[in-house]
């Protein structure tokens, strides 16, 4: 694993995948592959106590796939889906694909999406190329790995056979003998391999598999049948059936192991002789070179100039720089060289190594001590004839250079001069010219001292006899005779620009006023036309009629432009007299404007034409805002009586909900009387639909006759229908909440009315505060001075008042109720669920008659008659509605089928009390009902017993809730 190429074993890998597939399309090859894939699967897969049928199905899920390569790599894979749909398949396979992937495996399109489809032909590609991964790559004889180490391994294995001729991975396997060699070799006590004939494939071929399978534990991959029918044998089906047997014989290789370290040694000795004959021949070339060059620095021969003198010193820098650094290294690494034979030598217990006579490493030192000495005192030499040749070209350079830089001035300094570009120049141009010029002649005077420098150095040149006096004398008359010339054109050229900056000054005057007076008036022009042109958008009568007194403005001022055109036309007539007077070469139009006469007088008649077409547009739109306006007052006059009676509909609904006049039978006949108006004024706002389409199509888009818009009609009328719904629908839920929960309208009337109390803003729903505030109106209170002045109580009261009544609540109390009637947490509270709440509070409260029906049932006749006549129930009244004998009768005195006072006593569990204490002392609850040690009691009198409790409750309730109401300030009795 660790000498894995990965490289090597992807650029097998990939002609291999290709390849195969197209073998596929052979049915013995597939059959063949099918079957010894299978197997080399299940031979795996039993380690974990299972195994697969058919390859292509059960991969499909992708469970036993990633199983079979935890086994084989011994690493654990991501946890597999165990749904049973095609996603959870494909996640499956793709973890396989991706843990097979991360070994370096390059998969050449092997999806899972086929795998899972059940392709025979991506299954079997992907088994092979895990085959290759896990079970052949990392097969390696002597450097090579995979297919060419195993083809290796068992040609080596079975050379000494004979018959035996192992060159592929198909038909050299085809007679078994083969197979047979590679057991023998390893195990010749389980094959009597004499006795093997070539001509006999069945009979070799079975024997090894059968050997294979009982003693070597390799599963019996394939059929002898099926590679003697096979004119050629899968190739991938014998390569993973060879490596199952390379595999069982790895111990092998351990001869091979300590064959191979031999063979380093061996190596080892070959590469000491290899430094030895390297260390020679670089001390032979060496030498050699430093034999060559000190012969070269030694040679003194002086040059004449101090070029040929230079070239010297740089061919010196050369050597330096380019010949020398190499020859350094080679000296140093021969040195490196030496020492690490010898090291290796001594550690391998070698004699040291003795160079040839003349190549010692001192040897070389002392020629190399040689070479640096010749070459100190050859810079030396090369460095005093430099400054000796220094002094004379110093003076020449300096004549060069200087003339260089004036050469280089008056280079294009005479054709400038001569130049007679003032001739077509402008004003502006001619005094640019001008001032050019100035700054001419005073660079020109300051070359003055570099031209008498140039003619000193020429003369100094001359008296030291200059080898090349007759160039720099020639050079020198050059440049005096050029300077002379460029002062007389210098004089010239002033002369010709100031006399033509006079003429075109007053050529200028005329052009500046041409432009004074044209541009404002081209502006005029333009912007009249477009003025003119613009497609004008109004909406009213009033806009119509200020264009048009626009329009009448602007052609009473035309006379008076048309003066202004014939006298700016004339300033340009007089320019183009002087011009031909004094025969001025203009070079371009006025700089001034880029208008022209032409262009004026094309404007000028282009407006003049359109002054009528702008007439008869306003006129056209004249007419058409007139219709306008009289569409606006249609829409308006009906818009105004439409919206106020939508306005008025949706308050009236909005006080039927609120002010609960007569039963909720009632306010839902008047809702659906109401609902039966609305619908029939539908018409009316069909007939504003259709004014308000010829008001599109009219494209007006506001109307001073009205503040209603036909969108403030449409949702306005959606509100009222919408309103009328909603209303309509609560009452019909309040009937059915009535009706299922059995509250009676007084009691639907006072949740209606308190709702209403606390919805502040008629909103319709309450906040968290107005809720609280609210069930504190209805009973829920406990009477705290500190909260009567807010009508409100904080969290700790409100649960104190909750508990009073009979409500066990602690501090998240509150929260439960506030989560019941806002579950979705927004922060109100509707009517509905106000009504659902109260409902439930309220539903399991009885009436007289049930409860007398009640006592009749477990007491007989034993009941007083003025119980029919009592509104409510008190605990403490309970005695004065059953018979005293009754109450206290003993069991044997009870009539035949009824209940006796102390069987009534025994089956609930409680006696009923006023303020005196029961004779026979038991413990007393908080509502004054003595606890007794008794058996369960029977639904019946478990009934009576929550009846009697829950009105007791109730009643408490209606007090609080009354006196709570008086402190909010509202009438009790018209709720009541």
């Amino acid at each position: 694993m660790d000498h894995y190429d990965s490289q090597q074993t992807n650029d097998y890998m990939q002609p291999e995948d290709d390849w195969d597939r197209d073998l596929l399309l052979d049915p013995a090859w597939e059959k063949q592959q099918r079957k010894t894939f299978t197997a080399w699967c299940n031979s795996h897969l039993r380690k974990a106590g299972t195994q697969i049928e058919n390859i292509e199905e059960d991969f499909r899920d992708g469970l036993k796939l990633m199983l079979l390569l935890e086994v084989i790599s011994g690493e654990r894979l991501a946890k597999p889906e165990r749904g049973k749909m095609r996603v959870h398949k494909i996640s499956n396979v793709n973890k396989a694909l991706d843990f097979i992937a991360s070994k370096g495996v390059k998969l050449v399109s092997i999806g899972a999406e086929e795998i899972v489809d059940g392709n025979a032909k991506m299954t079997l590609g992907m088994i092979w190329t895990i085959i290759l991964r896990f079970a052949i790559q990392d097969i390696s004889v002597e450097e090579t790995s995979a297919k060419e180490g195993l083809l290796l391994w068992c040609q080596r294995k079975t050379a000494p056979y004979k018959n035996v001729n192992i060159q592929n991975f198909h038909i050299s396997w085809k007679d078994g003998l083969g197979f047979c060699a590679l057991i023998h070799r390893h195990r010749p006590e389980l094959i009597d391999y004499g006795k093997l004939r070539k001509d006999d494939p069945l009979t070799n071929l079975n024997t090894a598999f059968d050997v294979a399978e009982r003693y070597l534990d390799i599963p019996k991959m394939l059929d002898a049948e099926d590679i003697v029918g096979t004119a050629r044998p899968d190739e991938k089906a014998i390569m993973t059936y060879v490596s199952s047997f390379y595999h069982a014989f790895s111990g092998a290789q351990k001869a091979e192991t300590a064959a191979n370290r031999i063979c380093k040694v061996l190596a080892v000795n070959q590469e000491n002789e290899q430094l030895m004959e390297d260390y020679e021949k670089l001390a032979s070339d060496l030498l050699e070179w430093i034999r060559r060059t000190i012969p070269w620095l030694e040679n003194r021969a002086p040059e004449n100039t101090m070029q040929a003198m230079q070239q010297k010193l740089e061919d010196f820098r050369d050597y330096r720089r380019l010949h020398k650094p190499p020859k350094v290294q080679e000296k140093c690494q021969l040195e490196i060289n030496f020492n690490t034979l010898q090291t290796k030598l001594r550690l391998s217990n070698r004699p040291a190594f003795m160079p040839s006579e003349g190549k010692m490493v001192s040897d070389i030192n002392n020629a190399w001590g040689c070479l640096e000495q010749a070459e100190k005192g050859y810079e030396e030499w090369l460095l005093n004839e430099i400054r000796r040749l220094e002094r004379l070209d110093h003076l020449a350079e300096k004549f060069r250079q200087k003339a260089c830089i004036h050469e280089s001035w008056t280079d294009g300094k005479e054709a400038m001069l001569q130049q007679k570009d003032y001739e077509t120049a402008t004003l502006s141009e001619i005094k640019a010219l001008l001032k050019k010029h100035e700054a001419f002649e005073s660079d020109l005077a300051a070359h003055q001292d570099r031209v008498e420098q140039i003619a000193a150095i020429a003369q100094e040149l001359n008296e030291l006899d200059y080898y090349d006096s007759p160039s720099v004398n020639a050079r020198c008359q050059k440049i005096c005779d050029q300077w002379d010339n460029l002062g007389a054109l210098t004089q010239k050229r002033r002369e010709a620009l100031e006399r033509t900056e006079k003429l075109l000054e007053t050529i200028d005057q005329l052009y500046l006023e041409y432009a004074k007076r044209a541009a404002p008036f081209n502006n005029w022009m333009e912007g009249a036309m477009e003025d003119l042109q613009d497609t004008f958008i109004v909406h009213t009568i009033e806009e119509i009629q200020g264009l048009t007194t626009a329009h009448e403005q602007f052609k009473a001022t035309l006379p008076d432009a048309d003066k202004e055109r014939q006298a700016i036309l004339g300033i340009h007539n007089e320019v183009s007299k002087i011009v031909q007077t004094y025969h001025v070469n203009m070079a371009g139009t006025n700089p001034y404007t880029t208008i022209t006469p032409q262009e004026i007088n094309g404007k000028w008649d282009h407006v003049r034409q359109l002054v009528p077409r702008r007439d008869q547009a306003l006129m056209e739109e004249h007419a058409r805002q007139q219709h306008n306006e009289r569409l606006r007052k249609q829409f308006g006059a009906q818009a105004n009586v439409i919206g106020p009676w939508i306005q008025t509909k949706m308050e009236e609904i909005g006080r039927i909900s609120i002010e609960m006049h007569g039963t909720l039978e009632d306010q839902l006949n008047h809702l659906r009387q109401y609902e039966k108006s609305i619908v029939n004024y539908k018409p009316k706002i069909d007939q504003l639909e259709g004014d308000h389409q010829q008001i599109q199509e009219a494209l007006i888009f506001d109307n001073k006759h009205t503040n209603y818009t036909m969108e403030h009609i449409r949702v306005g009328w959606e509100q009222l229908l919408t309103t009328i719904a909603r209303t309509t629908n609560e009452v019909e839920n309040q009937i059915l909440t009535r009706d299922a929960k059995g509250i009676s309208q007084e009691q639907m009337n006072e949740f209606r009315a308190s709702f209403n109390h606390f919805d502040r803003d008629h909103s319709g729903t309450l906040g968290p505060e107005e809720f609280k505030a609210c069930l504190i109106s209805l009973g829920y209170d406990i009477g705290n001075d500190a909260q009567k002045k807010t009508g409100m109580m904080d969290a700790e009261d409100f649960r104190t008042c909750l508990i009073s009544i009979g409500y066990n609540m602690g501090e998240a109390e509150f929260a439960r109720i506030m989560s019941i009637v806002d579950p979705n947490r927004i922060g109100v509270v509707t009517f509905q669920a106000f009504i659902d709440f109260m409902s439930r509070e309220t539903a399991d409260t009885d009436t007289a008659d049930q409860v007398m029906a009640s006592f009749k049932i477990l007491a007989g006749d034993k009941v007083s008659s003025d119980f029919c006549a009592l509104h409510g129930f008190r605990i403490s009244d309970v005695r004065d509605w059953l018979d005293e004998e009754w109450w206290k009768q003993p069991d044997q005195d009870a009539p035949q089928g009824e209940c006796s006072g102390r069987q009534f006593r025994a089956s609930v569990g409680v006696l009923v009390l006023d303020d005196q204490t029961h004779p026979r002392g038991g413990e007393l609850g908080d509502t004054g009902v003595e606890k007794l040690p008794a058996p369960s009691p029977t639904p019946k009198t478990r009934h009576l017993l929550y009846v009697i409790e829950q009105k007791t409750r109730q009643t408490q309730r209606r007090s609080l809730g009354t006196r709570c109401r008086q402190r909010e300030g509202y009438d009790t009795q018209k709720i009541d």
